[in-house]
This record gives C-alpha cells, structure tokens and sequence, in this order.
C-alpha cells in the first residue's frame, strides 16, 4: 500500500524586497550671518597684528603721514630692528632676557602651585576646604591693580623693591589658575588609580610628583600659557616696583622709549617711536614661539572629562 505525501504549499511570490536608498549626503550648511561674525572676529584679531607688522617698517614721518595699514615707499624693517637693539647702548638686549626671566620662572612656579592646590582641593578632604576654595573664588574678582601698591609697601619693608623678586614673586599667586587646576584634577585623577598607588606603599607626594602631575599636563600648561602671557605683558607693577633701567621688562622699556618721542625727554630723538613699534614687534615673536612649542600639550587635554567611561 502506498501513500502519497501532500504537496509543500508555497507562498506566493511577493515582490522582491528593495535595497534601502542612500541617503544623499547633506551638504555643508553655511550661514551667511555666521560667516560675517567670523571674518568680523578675525579681522578685530589680526588687523592690529599687521598694522604692527607694516609700522615697524616705517620711519617716523611714514608713521605720522601714510596709510596705516599699508607698506610706505621705503620699507626699513631690517634698519629699524637694528637700530632697536644698538640705541641707548643695547639696553633692549637687556629688557629682552629680563622679561624672558620674570614670565618664565614666574609662569613655572604659579603652574606648579597651582596644580599642587587644586589637585589638594579635588582629592582632599579637610576642615573648611569649602570656606577656603570660596576664598579663592572671591579672590579672582580682585583686580591685580587694587593689590599693586600694597604688594608695594610690604615688599619695601622687606628691602625687595627694585630686585627681581618682587616681579617673580607676586606672579607666582594665580588664584584663576587654581581653580582652573581644581576643576581639572576632579576627572583626570581617577581616585581609584590614587586608591592602587596607596596601596602599593606610595607616599602623597611620590603620588603627586609621578603620577598627578603627568595626569595634569594639560591643564599644568594651560595654566603656563596664562601666566607667561600675563606676567610678559605686565606693565603697572614692574612700572611702581623697579626704577633701574636694567631691570626693566620690556613693556616698561618701550613706554619709556615712547613717552621720550612724544613729550621731547632727555636723549630722546625723532626715531624712538619706530623703535618702540618694531620692539613690540619682536617681543610678541617669544609668544608665539612658545604657543607654538605648547599647543600640542594644551589641546590633547580640551576634551578630559568630556565622554564618562
């Protein structure tokens, strides 16, 4: 006897599934007021930049009678760079590495006191750490200048006034920078690593030194860039505590050089003014060496914190 299988029932054929279509790939949205902005902001940045650029190539009556922000007949950058470092017996060479010193030791040691304090307050805990933190809040709404002549009168009672150190020493208190510091240690010293560290037998400091600190190199040279700006660019303390000329920085030497053209001083001559524009001109080149030299520290450690693992 013999039985029949039934037959397989097949579905009819529906159409065949399509390919999901591309999406076309969206072009670049431009904004038209955006870009105005833009160019606006470059141009407020950069027109000062070349405006000094093309002064430092003119002498005084190109200064007083061409277009400022073109080149004159008779470029002389190169005589004027000259003339910059030769006047009043090469005293600009001397401006030049007193400033280099002031920002430089000034911009390490208020990095480094910074991210000792801030890694303290983010990983510390201790009475009136709260109290003390909003203290250092407060003072960052102090301006420098309130603190210029107080800072004056106690340096003068302890004979340092007209030394390096009382430029060097004020520097080294950054309160932004602090809290700058503070806000950085909080996500990039995992506690746990510190946790591991203890555990291992290392002390605080050994923990800081090794591992804090190379944790911190970003913000740490954020920290740097600030404050190398900030103390190269001081004008009104170095102006109140220093009155030897070869101690100046070189934003008090070129303002000297510039107020000896216009009020007709003792050695003045019709050719300070370009020689104070082309030595502003080669003081802001260290600047840019040093952003240059740092960026690449600075911007691996914008986005820290950023993504929560």
């Amino acid at each position: 006897m013999t039985t029949t299988l039934p037959k397989a029932t097949t579905a009819p054929a529906g159409p065949a599934p399509t390919a999901p279509k591309r999406r076309r790939s969206a072009s670049p949205r431009r904004s038209t007021p955006l870009t105005i902005a833009m160019l606006a902001a470059l141009a407020y940045f950069l027109l000062p930049l070349f405006w000094l650029l093309v002064a430092s190539t003119k002498n005084t009556q190109d200064l007083i009678n061409s277009f400022g922000l073109w080149f004159s007949r008779a470029p002389q950058l190169l005589a004027n760079i000259r003339e910059t470092f030769t006047q009043d017996d090469g005293v600009f060479v001397n401006w030049l590495p007193n400033t280099a010193v002031y920002a430089v030791v000034s911009a390490l040691g208020a990095a480094l006191l910074a991210a000792a304090a801030g890694y303290g307050f983010a990983k510390f805990r201790f009475r009136g750490d709260r109290a003390a933190f909003n203290l250092v809040l407060g003072a960052i709404m102090v301006p420098a200048t309130a603190l210029a002549i107080p800072t004056y009168l106690l340096f003068a009672e302890v004979g340092l006034v007209n030394t390096p150190w009382a430029i060097i020493l004020p520097s080294l208190v950054n309160p932004f920078g602090l809290y700058l510091m503070r806000v950085y240690a909080v996500d990039a010293v995992p506690d746990s690593l510190l946790e591991a560290a203890r555990i291992d037998g290392a002390g605080e400091a050994r923990i800081f030194f090794r591992i804090a600190l190379r944790l911190l190199a970003p913000g740490l040279v954020t920290v740097l860039l600030f404050t190398l700006v900030a103390t190269w660019n001081n004008y009104f303390l170095p102006l109140i505590m220093l009155n030897d000329p070869n101690l100046y920085p070189i934003t008090v030497g070129l303002s000297s050089w510039a107020a000896q053209a216009q009020n007709g001083g003792a050695g003045a001559s019709s050719d300070m003014l370009p020689l104070a524009v082309t030595g502003s001109l080669i003081s802001i080149v260290p600047l840019v060496i040093a952003f240059l030299l740092l960026q690449r520290h600075w911007q691996s450690g914008l986005a820290t914190g950023s993504v929560k693992q």
